[in-house]
């Protein structure tokens, strides 16, 4: 499981997105002292180290506060990540409601953000672009996502999301019927490389791995 981290403007506090989502949009926080009526498998971990003194889940993120002037992040960080790839590896909620049931997102929506993330965000990334994944509307079956950076309000966008994106994500999330794209304010005046690789990659019968480039070298999963 790759989880990473970021610095946030609090030096008491880092940033660790385990690439899934969490909670059902909901942020929740958790303290060493308090009695949280709601539960969280991962917070209770978290708490469990010496030096971490408070736990915020968001949606598909972590934040971690250290004691102040306590142990070093250089080797707190490594603890933490390790907690949450322990909590998460074995299947555990993020996050438990009163009622007992997990606050979190089901199986497919972790499943499509891992194809996206795997299979799409490289490729669109070279043109300067990302995609973002929105929801997920199970009885519809319909994903909606979000074309940011050189990408956002491009006017070929919704070709690509039914030659490419759909395609890919199809091919590995049979659960999705079609791809959506949540309205941009920019617009592009031209189709990008990565739409072309996109397309050629939804085309053609049989599954097919897309081949990324690194350094002129070719580079697959």
């Amino acid at each position: 499981m790759l989880i990473f981290s970021e610095r946030t403007p609090n030096p008491d506090a880092l940033k660790f997105s385990p690439h899934r989502r969490l909670t059902d949009g909901r942020g929740w926080s958790f303290e060493r002292a308090s009695a949280a009526a709601v539960r969280s498998p991962l917070a209770e971990a978290l708490l469990q180290l010496a030096g971490v003194a408070r736990v915020h889940i968001g949606e598909d993120f972590v934040t971690v506060a250290r004691r102040p002037g306590g142990e070093d992040w250089t080797t707190l960080r490594i603890q933490v990540i390790a907690a949450i790839a322990d909590v998460l590896g074995a299947g555990l909620p993020a996050v438990v409601a009163p009622d007992g049931e997990p606050v979190a997102a089901s199986q497919i929506e972790d499943e499509i953000r891992q194809v996206l993330g795997a299979y799409v965000r490289p490729a669109v990334a070279q043109d300067g672009g990302d995609i973002v994944f929105e929801r997920f509307e199970p009885e519809a079956g319909t994903l909606w996502v979000r074309m940011e950076g050189a990408c956002g309000g491009c006017p070929s966008s919704r070709r690509t999301l039914r030659d490419g994106v759909e395609q890919i994500v199809r091919r590995y999330v049979p659960e999705v019927v079609r791809v959506e794209e949540v309205a941009a304010g920019a617009e592009a005046s031209r189709a990008p490389a990565w739409k072309r690789w996109l397309q050629a990659a939804g085309e053609g019968a049989g599954p097919r791995r897309p081949v990324f480039r690194h350094n002129g070298r070719v580079v697959r999963d």
